[in-house]
């Protein structure tokens, strides 16, 4: 059975992006970005709401080639190989390959998508991850806390949820970004 995995770099102040929507103080330098990609090799499908799919999306053309730094280009070829499922009531198409599109975020098959994989399931986006939250589908949060405040913006976690959470990792990266892994406690 898969994992269902929401997983964001964010602000001190708990935003992944700030109010005009820009995430530029979150770019992850080598270390974060070699530490992230053995976190997803272990996902086979990426969940995305229209506007993480829009800025994930650049990974189907990210170039690869021998002049690319590694870890780029190994996070391009781990994203490429993941099926997505984009959920979206205004795309015309999801043009990437191994995407389908989906109208509606449906909890049970979610539930049954999870019963079946092999691998781990990640969620992208506040507003879809906050919908997976709320029907008790996410098993773990990975927060990568960015040495910034914003002062506003979107938000990672949506208000009026209570989740009970268990850490399960904690590490320093040395640009400062800390990662607090949690599993949730049912």
């Amino acid at each position: 059975m898969g994992k269902l995995r929401y997983t964001a770099i964010t602000s001190l102040d708990g935003y992944v992006a700030d109010t005009q929507g820009s995430f530029d103080w979150a770019m992850p330098d080598e270390a974060i970005h070699t530490f992230v990609n053995d976190l997803e090799r272990e996902v086979g499908t990426y969940l995305y709401g229209r506007r993480m799919y829009e800025v994930m999306r650049y990974w189907e053309t990210a170039p690869t080639g021998e002049d690319e730094p590694r870890y780029l280009a190994d996070y391009a070829e781990i994203w490429q190989a993941a099926d997505k499922i984009v959920y979206s009531a205004t795309l015309d198409d999801a043009p990437t390959a191994r995407t389908k599109l989906e109208r509606r975020f449906d909890p049970d098959e979610i539930r049954a998508m999870k019963e079946a994989s092999d691998g781990d399931i990640s969620i992208g986006g506040p507003g879809l991850a906050a919908a997976a939250l709320r029907a008790g589908l996410v098993d773990e949060l990975d927060r990568f806390v960015a040495p910034a405040i914003v002062g506003g913006g979107t938000a990672f976690l949506p208000d009026d949820l209570r989740v009970d959470l268990k850490l399960v990792d904690e590490r320093r990266f040395p640009n400062g970004t800390v990662l607090l892994a949690y599993r949730v406690t049912r």
